[in-house]
């Protein structure tokens, strides 16, 4: 494999304490690593210099003669005045990039609703991101650096950026770079992982989960982490191994070490001791929407954004919401947190429904913005945990990664990892019994995200998450909702249903647009081989009687598994409020909960069966 970029002895310092020192590391062709770390450790820094954009004031960085680096940083520059088009190739002309398949199979992945002659100037973050993004694959630099390139991503297009990367950064096509806090990505990306730590890089082997175990072992070999940490790294692992089919593509070795390391970790929380708190605590209604419709009114005319929703929420359920940007999940959120009423239908909660929602932009914080930390916490007391575990606001601080010294640090001058934190912390402290979580990963590191997620393991109540992070969605949440088209569609298939779905909708990674997949010259060599194998229904090879009786039975089989699932809720409601005296009523209640288990089973094996022949 051919050198392609080395850093010897690299350090830097910027007067206010060394970020690395003695640095020594290369990128070679099929390399494609993942940089973490926790904030503010220097995996920007580290990076910026690899590409040129930073000198190291120690050291030195080669480069391959004729090397070409690409960068996508978190500052999305462009040229004054440009335009979408302009941004993506420039001057080139139209029939070049149109009749050039690969870049419109770009185009129509990150881009496709963007007009060609919009100003970029005028575009939103997320859809400046997006451009960057396509300027960068369309350049096909030997070397692309790509820092938080996920950011403003929603799932389809994080799965369609993850496919793209691996197809064209292969073991003797140039070299990727990726610092993200999205795991999922960077296990499904990655084939190497640096960690940023203590002035160093540590390296590893492998994407996140071969990171997770390596570090592991490494820490258990040395004994220089505390049992906390470990037993929450292990925590980690199991989930990684025992809740991702994809971890099975992971060579033996490594697999059966990684079993002999979990094989005393229970499951990563227990569902039915959860249910239970969370009825004795929230009693048999929760929310119920029902047939809620929310139209906006404008100067252009109305828009309606959610239309005849009924969503009957139990004790102790734990749901991810998925949805395109705009699509209307904080729509959704707002009307079960009572921010916002519905046009038409109602929304009705419990009487002691306690409602708390963590924003996307720190609200929560504003009225501490010129006070200390330390003058927050005192405003609160204790929060209990589901296992019976009284955490003070002292403790509850440590948990979410804050140092005691940090105590007396003004809440307007903490940066955002730890605004972020802090505002968790004033969420969970108000001990609400329903908490939604918008976007919760944002500015958190790879290890705070694990602690939020041990965390949340045995918080009791019920939770709603909505959330790009498709890591996180799986990792915390039981059951995931799509809005589409203003609906609420259940996902039994979770995020890859959803994935399909999307894609089935538009043939691409994303909707179609100016440069969706019609955009320029023919199109017929434009779509990626991923979004191919995700075929409309119509294209399955069945006639239309079958076509339709298969689509009728997998409507009545959702319909049926949806009635199951909301029985289970209610039977564990019921046995949290039956008379613990009461032996036999008890257990003829217990004896129902695996008739219902077997049943959801065959339904959702009857689901996949029927939703693999519609292909």
């Amino acid at each position: 494999m051919a050198h392609l970029v080395g850093a010897e002895d690299i350090g830097v310092d910027y007067g206010t304490g060394t970020v690395l020192e003695a640095v020594t590391l290369g990128l070679e062709d099929g390399d494609r690593i993942g940089v973490v770390g926790a904030n503010g450790a220097g995996k920007s820094t580290l990076t910026r210099c690899l590409a040129g954009l930073e000198t190291p004031h120690t050291g030195r960085v080669t480069r391959a003669k004729g090397v070409r680096i690409g960068v996508v940083d978190q500052g999305d520059q462009f040229a004054e005045g440009s335009t979408v088009l302009q941004a993506i190739v420039g001057d080139a002309d139209t029939h070049e990039w149109a009749g050039d398949a690969r870049v419109r199979d770009i185009m129509s992945g990150l881009v496709p609703d963007l007009e060609a002659d919009a100003l970029v100037a005028s575009l939103s973050g997320g859809q400046r991101r997006r451009v960057a993004l396509a300027r960068a694959l369309v350049a096909d630099d030997d070397v692309l650096v790509l820092d938080e390139p996920t950011n403003h991503l929603d799932v389809d297009g994080v799965a369609w950026l993850a496919e793209h990367l691996k197809r064209r950064w292969t073991a003797s096509r140039g070299a990727l770079v990726v610092v993200t806090h999205d795991r999922w990505f960077l296990d499904e990306v990655t084939t190497a992982t640096w960690e940023v730590v203590n002035t160093g890089v540590e390296q590893y082997v492998g994407g996140y989960a071969e990171y997770i175990l390596q570090r592991l072992e490494r820490n258990r070999i040395a004994s220089v982490t505390e049992s906390r940490r470990q037993n929450l790294l292990r925590k980690e692992l199991a989930w990684l191994h025992r809740g991702a089919k994809a971890r099975s593509t992971k060579p033996k070795f490594r697999v059966d070490a990684a079993n002999e390391l979990i094989a005393d970790v229970p499951e990563v929380r227990d569902p039915i001791k959860l249910q239970r708190m969370a009825a004795s605590r929230l009693g048999k209604i929760v929310v119920s929407v029902v047939n809620a419709f929310v139209t906006y009114s404008n100067p252009a005319g109305d828009k309606e954004v959610l239309k005849d929703i009924t969503w009957l929420i139990g004790p102790g359920e734990r749901t991810g919401i998925l949805g395109a940007n705009g699509a209307g999940k904080s729509t959704l959120l707002k009307l079960i947190t009572g921010e916002l009423e519905p046009t038409r239908g109602y929304v009705k909660r419990g009487t002691t429904v306690r409602v708390a929602a963590l924003s996307q932009h720190l609200v929560e914080l504003d009225e501490w913005a010129g006070e200390r930390v330390a003058t927050v916490l005192k405003q609160y007391t204790s929060v209990k945990l589901a296992d019976g575990t009284e955490l003070s606001p002292g403790q509850l601080l440590e948990r979410v990664g804050f140092e005691p010294s940090q105590l007396k640090t003004v809440v307007g001058a903490l940066s955002g990892g730890q605004r972020r934190r802090l505002q968790l912390l004033v969420v969970l402290l108000s001990e609400p019994n329903v908490l939604v979580l918008d976007e919760p990963t944002n500015d958190l590191d790879t290890d705070m995200l694990a602690s939020l997620e041990d965390l949340l393991d045995s918080w009791p109540g019920t939770l709603i998450v909505v959330s790009h992070d498709r890591y996180l969605m799986e990792r915390v949440t039981d059951q995931q909702y799509a809005v589409l088209d203003g609906e609420l569609r259940h996902l039994p298939g979770g995020v890859d249903e959803y994935i399909a779905i999307a894609r089935g909708r538009t043939g691409t990674g994303g909707g179609v647009g100016t440069f969706g997949p019609e955009s320029g010259a023919d199109a017929g060599g434009g779509s990626s081989p991923a979004a191919a194998d995700v075929r409309p229904a119509s294209e399955s090879g069945m006639d239309g009687a079958d076509l339709r009786s298969t689509q009728k039975e997998v409507a009545a089989v959702e319909r049926r598994l949806k009635k199951v699932l909301q029985q289970k809720a209610e039977l564990n409601a019921k046995m949290a409020a039956h008379d613990p005296a009461d032996y036999p009523g008890l257990a003829a209640l217990a004896d129902r909960l695996p008739v219902l288990d077997a049943e959801a089973g065959e339904l959702e094996d009857r689901w996949l069966d029927l939703t693999d022949r519609l292909g």
